[in-house]
């Protein structure tokens, strides 16, 4: 039986059953004054878990806190502050982290074992630990505080990043809800995010683990902004089985549609971003190929910039995927910006250079590619790249 999945208006990670979240300025980042940056998300039922964590050998604090608690169990909360990566800390950042989870536990009244704790922000600077404990006691959790957990976990971010879908299968019906945040440090394998996920749905951990990775595989993974890997990146699904049992095809096809609008959002929100870059590779020998070629499109500085000043130099495009590492033959090779062709069989084909200009002006580029050799196929997504870029990355400190 198909699945019937549509968007929840002004949906967010507590739109599941069960979900509460709330946020306060603790003022953690002295650049943003009043800012939300302390947040905690909160589960009235427990909740089996499953996350994924940055690939980068340096992990913060609260991603090491996390691992650990993870392999013990589930979680039923998450207390999460922007502002101060608490990476880099040593000793003192993971007692830190340990506080953090602990008070919020003696908050909501769970055990402290059952709180998994992110932070994002700065590298290298101490929590301040002072406005961190007396902050806490002022979060007010509630049904819709997901809105502000959204705003709270804001960086360099323009806009909060966050929807929920219901799903009705037969007589089945449960809600996917999720936030992110992400702008710059991002990169495939993971990046400077941190995305939430909730669920009422029950499911096995063995299959929410499975399905997680398959979901962040064609979403987050598929995301680049400017080729780096942060030390904090983390994405966690909490299910509380509140709705009961649903089908695993249908939990994962709402669980993938989640994630990839969160990764789109992200890459549409990238550090000095004005457009949106969707890089589509198909015919490559097989999946892996077709993701790596894609990924190393959209992640070549010299195609994000050309495409910032909507020059067509769709050379830049050719090179980055001759030398992705993928199997590639120039002569099968074809190559579409928009619905433009301007490369058929290795050929350069005649185009209308000032059409090419007009898509590449637009505030959303696709660029297809067919190697023509397997069936191999994914999508990639990403960001021009412009002065306002250096510039933010110039002064993040000062």
């Amino acid at each position: 039986m198909a699945a019937e999945i549509e968007s929840v208006p002004q949906g967010t990670v507590t739109s599941p059953e069960g979900f509460f979240a709330g946020a306060t300025s603790a003022g953690i980042n002295k650049k943003a004054a009043g800012k939300l940056d302390l947040a905690i998300l909160f589960s009235e039922a427990p909740c089996v878990a499953a996350a994924l964590f940055t690939t980068n050998r340096i992990k913060a604090a609260p991603l090491v806190l996390s691992q650990q608690r993870l392999k013990q169990g589930g979680a039923g909360a998450v207390v999460v502050n922007s502002g101060c990566a608490n990476a880099c800390t040593g000793e003192r950042g993971l007692a830190h982290a340990a506080e953090m989870a602990k008070l919020t536990a003696e908050g909501i009244g769970i055990l402290p074992d059952d709180v998994l704790v992110a932070s994002t922000g700065v590298i290298g600077v101490p929590l301040p630990m002072k406005r961190v404990r007396s902050s806490l006691e002022q979060i007010i959790l509630s049904r819709d505080g997901g809105h502000e957990l959204a705003q709270a976990i804001m960086t360099t971010d323009t806009l909060a990043k966050e929807t929920a879908v219901k799903v009705r299968v037969g007589d089945s019906e449960f809600t996917i809800g999720g936030v992110a945040k992400g702008s710059g440090m991002i990169h495939p394998d993971l990046a400077t995010l941190l995305c939430f996920l909730t669920t009422d749905a029950a499911v096995e951990k063995g299959f929410l683990k499975k399905a997680l990775k398959k979901a962040v595989d064609v979403s987050f993974n598929m995301i680049s902004i400017d080729g780096d890997t942060s030390p904090n990146d983390m994405v966690l699904l909490m299910a509380n089985g509140l709705a009961g049992g649903v089908p695993d095809d249908a939990f994962q096809q709402a669980l993938e549609r989640v994630c990839t609008y969160l990764a789109k959002s992200i890459a549409r929100d990238g550090e000095g971003a004005s457009k949106l870059i969707e890089v589509t590779v198909a015919g490559a020998p097989n999946l892996a190929e077709a993701r790596s070629a894609a990924r190393t499109v959209v992640s070549s500085s010299l195609v994000k910039a050309a495409i910032h000043g909507a020059d067509p130099n769709w050379g830049r495009i050719m090179a980055a995927v001759g030398r992705s590492g993928v199997e590639v033959v120039e002569s099968k090779v074809d190559l579409y910006i928009g619905d433009i062709p301007v490369v058929k069989a290795g050929r350069p084909q005649p185009f209308n250079k000032r059409g090419i200009v007009q898509l590449l002006r637009g505030r959303e580029v696709a660029i297809s590619l067919n190697l023509n050799l397997g069936s191999g196929k994914a999508t990639a997504w990403g960001c021009d790249l412009s002065e306002e870029y250096v510039a933010i990355n110039s002064r993040y400190m000062t």
